[in-house]
């Protein structure tokens, strides 16, 4: 906020501009339109900067969540001179993402959105180009096996090379970050490259690193200022570092796509890639001129794919692995679940449905984390008339959050929204229960592609480290220490904290010595 106040501050240094400011307020509240008493509530905006001086940039959904508890489940704010719709609580973004899919369905982009992706790829585009690049992509990845049989091979083998690099640190503390991002990174590597890659090659660890990097920059509150005053972009440090780390990556990731064309056997697919670039090359040869399968749409979606499949779970996981470490007793429970059910086996997928306490843990880390708190930014493809206002198209569309984090934690349909409570997911006969209100992969016609695969990695990454070892804190600290407050960016990610991992059969020996 210190960058806002400084605008201001020049800005009311300037007689001229002070005048011009007044002018707009007038303007503003003088000269409404009747169509403006239709719209949702909310705070008034100052000119140019709309709302920003009640905003907390830094932790935007908690600003925006307690806001719809004075302006209602649906409501604007102005983020500068942008009117954006914030949807909350669970009835109410269903009805947006579900039940009014195609009013809500298109992607808001934003200017660093603009920067990164120039309109290709999958997250970020709508028209032709998303319903194109989603088809194929679903189409694609499914036949790889993207949560099924095949995926479950390559994620029971990479859980092997996880638990090896866990055990290398001998209960020592250690920061999960890195290797965490290096096995759920080689899940995507495997499914799109055709292969994974080791934990020590060089070249993988900038990728990952810069990668998550980016994710963590994009939701910054620099960028966010920059995404509203994007004039201001040369001269912010984080903007030209954020420019710098995917600059690298996409070059990084086309000299992988260069290895592949090169060695490329239509009789011999090997992972996503390789299906593009044959897709390609048969409408080429076909004469079929679809502009679609070209180079930069490869590359954005390929970056787009890394960044839904990696860090998301990668960091859901991470959750996990701390939380287990603040709550023992918990941890207590999954082990003898998983000790009793697979008698020392390894886990499988088939094993979900006989660990049901397990598999509502995970889904409770899933719900109190809460990684991506504003999912992803929509826009309205028309007017909309929804709950009793209107929400008008405009001329570029209206930008709309749905706002996960009011989802997962509404007073409504939660029993303990705020406790990490397992319990959300059992019966009282300890049978996992679906909860319509868990959206942490978003609904609708946006909802999260790669959802069966992530749901997969979060059950096979999970039940095999409990299974093998028990996550405490460091010496010296005490389970109550461990920090739950996020580092907020695009993605809510722990606070830089270290844990042990103690290997559960010498744990077991020492106790019985």
């Amino acid at each position: 906020m210190a960058l806002v106040e400084t605008l201001l501050l020049n800005v009311s240094s300037t007689g001229a501009l002070l005048a011009a400011l007044l002018l707009l307020l007038v303007i503003y509240f003088c000269f409404r339109s009747p169509e403006d008493d239709q719209e949702p509530p909310g705070p008034k905006p100052l000119p140019l900067v709309g709302n920003l001086h009640i905003l907390d940039l830094k932790q935007l959904h908690v600003s925006l969540w307690n806001l719809s508890k004075k302006y209602g489940s649906v409501f604007k704010v102005h983020l500068g001179p942008k009117k954006i719709v914030v949807l909350a609580g669970y009835k109410t973004v269903k009805q947006a993402l579900v039940n009014q899919a195609d009013e809500f369905g298109e992607r808001d982009i934003t200017r660093i959105v603009q920067d990164i992706n120039k309109e290709h790829g999958i997250l970020f585009t709508n028209g032709d180009t998303w319903k194109t690049m989603r088809r194929f992509a679903v189409s694609t990845l499914r036949d790889f096996g993207m949560g099924k049989k095949l995926s479950e091979e390559k994620i029971i083998q990479e859980t092997r090379y996880l638990r090896e690099v866990f055990e290398n640190f001998q209960g020592n503390p250690f920061d999960t970050t890195q290797p965490v991002n290096y096995a759920v990174s080689n899940i995507i590597s495997a499914i799109v490259y055709g292969n994974r890659f080791e934990y020590d090659d060089p070249k993988f660890k900038e990728m990952v690193n810069r990668a998550n990097q980016i994710i963590f920059l994009t939701g910054s509150a620099s960028i966010q200022i920059y995404n509203i005053i994007p004039v201001l972009g040369p001269w912010l440090k984080t903007w030209k570092l954020l420019i710098e780390y995917i600059q690298s990556n996409l070059a990084d990731m086309q000299v992988l796509v260069d290895r592949l064309r090169e060695t490329l056997n239509p009789l011999d697919c090997r992972g996503f890639i390789d299906a593009f670039l044959i897709q390609k090359q048969s409408l080429e040869e076909s004469g079929e001129n679809d502009s679609q399968f070209n180079d930069l749409n490869l590359l954005m979606t390929v970056s787009n794919l890394f960044a839904a499949g990696t860090d998301t779970t990668g960091t859901t996981l991470r959750w996990g692995l701390l939380l287990m470490a603040k709550y023992p007793h918990i941890q207590d429970r999954v082990h003898e679940e998983i000790d009793r059910v697979l008698d020392g086996r390894e886990p499988v997928i088939e094993d979900r449905k006989n660990l049901p306490y397990t598999d509502a843990v995970i889904h409770e880390i899933q719900r109190l984390a809460s990684i991506a708190p504003l999912s992803l930014p929509h826009k309205t493809s028309c007017d909309v008339n929804f709950n009793g206002y209107l929400i008008k198209k405009a001329r570029i569309g209206t930008c709309v959050l749905p706002l996960l984090y009011s989802v997962l934690r509404d007073e409504s349909e939660w029993e303990t929204p705020d406790t990490f409570n397992p319990k959300h997911f059992l019966n009282e006969n300890g049978q996992l229960i679906k909860r319509d209100a868990f959206m942490p992969f978003s609904a609708g016609r946006r909802v999260c592609l790669g959802e069966g695969l992530a749901r997969m990695e979060l059950f096979l990454f999970f039940t095999s480290l409990l299974q093998c070892f028990h996550f405490t804190p460091p010496p010296g600290v005490s389970e109550d220490e461990l920090d739950l407050t996020p580092v907020v960016g695009i993605v809510l990610n722990p606070s830089p904290h270290k844990l042990c991992a103690v290997n559960r059969a010498e744990k077991t020996t020492s106790i019985h010595k």
